[in-house]
């Protein structure tokens, strides 16, 4: 028995376990490690099927909640605006504080990711329900949908983090990770295909309401619309708002769905080898990640780049809507940008595993340039908008699929490179969601913000020249500069496939 207790087994497993579990797991090492190195299809596809509550919940935010809160709750866009960016980076604080809690969290015979993800579910979709739901009193509107909204990115994180984090424990192979966050990238650009189609194909059913040039533009109070003569536009605003909690309702439905295949179609494992190292102080683990150079370019590099598409994304419902002029439509057209992203992922999964990654993100992420360019420079029609839509809905892909398959080659270089510092995983993503909500918090603050400096009329059906000024800068010109910020941090960005292909080697040594 003695002779079992080589030094490289001792690497393996927890010191505190005894002689006969270590025989054990030694007979059965072949099994499990094919067990871990190659998943079915099945597998596969519940773990994708997890991620579409994020991307779900997050479009209909992203594409709705800014013209929601001016043109259906009513709220001042300086309010608005303070919502939006308090909401956004608070739920970026708690991103690498719930990292951190969860790499220092016990295994259970359910795992260390699943409980997370499992716990925070019922609150997370009672609050964002509550996010869609208009008050009765005016004046505790803002605090309102402060805390559900800020509650709802809390909930969130504990789902996505861990969720994220999961790729990197139900696999050891790379291809295997690559394979799976295909499916999962393909699953969450369908997941805001549906989040699309749900809250705008509901929201459009029901007749959107304005106020004319003639009428009271400024006046937010429904008790006075008689004595500004819209009584009608009042019926539908309550008709709206109706549909908008409706759409809501649907979400949560599916977001339960979802969660609920994910934990039993989806076992996570613990791995072929255990942490040595004692958990790290929360700020150390911070120096950590960040001082890793690889993922912090690949941080910095997607920061702008998703900058770039967020402001696209948060202003374009607007930007259909009053400079195109296409009010009844932007729903559709919306669905037409999610719908080519969708059938584009299968193409640049194809292209990064053909060309790499790092080529994929210069081709990907430039791709969209020309479109932004011609949907503010064509002239206001229907159908170029539409093709316009479709071929940006291609870079889109680009951008949902790209971060989250480099991420995995991260992690593995940080292994490499720190063999005794091991079971950071859930830090290096947790980050990465920090910053990618953070830019979101950013974009949709300032947006609202120029929208208010630049005479955004609420409920108005016609805006002032500076406000289509306004969201064309933040549908074109910004997207363009980020995209710009972003590529040329990506020159430096050190793992191509050749060192890709050699940490993947040697972390099969260490195994």
């Amino acid at each position: 028995m003695a002779t079992i207790f080589t030094p490289k087994l001792c690497t393996v497993y927890w010191h505190h376990k005894r002689s006969q579990y270590v025989v054990q797991n030694k007979k059965k090492k072949k099994p499990h490690s094919h067990y871990m190195g190659q998943l079915s299809v099945c597998s596969k596809l519940c773990y994708a099927i997890g991620g579409a509550p994020y991307q779900i919940t997050g479009c209909a935010i992203g594409f709705f909640l800014q013209i929601y809160l001016l043109d259906v709750a009513l709220l001042d866009p300086f309010y608005a605006s303070i919502i939006l960016f308090v909401g956004r980076a608070w739920d970026a604080i708690t991103d690498p504080t719930v990292g951190f809690l969860i790499s220092r969290s016990p295994w259970t015979r359910f795992g260390r990711m699943m409980p997370w993800i499992v716990l925070s579910t019922p609150f997370a979709v009672l609050c964002y329900f509550l996010i869609w739901y208009v008050p009765s009193v005016d004046q505790g509107k803002v605090v309102w949908y402060l805390i559900f909204y800020c509650s709802f990115q809390t909930l969130q994180t504990c789902f996505h983090v861990p969720y994220s984090a999961l790729t990197m424990f139900i696999s050891t192979e790379q291809k295997e990770r690559d394979s799976a966050t295909a499916y999962r990238m393909t699953v969450e650009v369908l997941g805001t295909l549906i989040g699309t189609a749900v809250q705008g194909q509901i929201v459009g059913m029901a007749s959107a309401p304005c106020i004319s040039a003639g009428e009271d533009l400024n006046s937010t109070d429904l008790q006075v619309a008689s004595e500004v003569n819209i009584t009608e536009p009042h019926v539908s605003l309550e008709h709206l708002r109706n549909a908008y909690m409706i759409a809501s309702g649907v979400i949560c439905s599916i977001y339960v769905l979802c969660a609920m295949v994910l934990f039993l179609g989806v076992k996570e494992q613990k791995g072929n080898y255990e942490v040595l190292t004692e958990p790290m102080p929360f700020f150390q683990g911070i120096r950590m990640v960040m001082g890793h150079g690889p993922y912090a370019k690949l941080v910095m590099g997607f920061l702008f780049t998703s900058l770039a598409f967020m402001f696209l994304e948060g202003n374009f419902a607007l930007f259909c809507s009053y400079t195109l002029g296409f009010r009844n439509d932007f729903q559709n057209i919306l669905l037409v940008i999610m719908l080519s992203a969708t059938l584009a992922i299968p193409f640049w999964q194809w292209f990064l595993t053909k060309f790499g990654k790092k080529t994929a993100v210069f081709i990907g992420t430039t791709s969209v340039v020309p479109f932004l360019i011609s949907v503010v420079l064509v002239p206001s029609n229907l159908i170029v908008t539409y093709i316009v839509s479709f071929a940006a809905g291609v870079s889109v892909a680009a951008a949902f699929l790209l971060p989250w398959s480099m991420l995995p080659d991260v992690v593995d270089d940080f292994k490499v490179q720190n063999p005794e510092s091991q079971g950071h995983e859930a830090i290096f993503y947790s980050f990465y969601v920090f910053f990618t909500k953070f830019a979101s918090g950013v974009s949709l603050g300032v947006s609202t913000l120029s929208l208010d400096f630049a005479g955004y009329v609420t409920r108005g059906c016609t805006q002032p020249a500076e406000v289509d000024l306004t969201l064309k800068i933040l549908v074109s010109a910004a997207p363009i500069f980020f995209i710009i910020i972003g590529l040329l941090i990506f020159i430096s960005y050190p793992i191509n496939e050749e060192k890709r292909q050699g940490n993947n080697k040697l972390l099969k040594e260490q195994r």
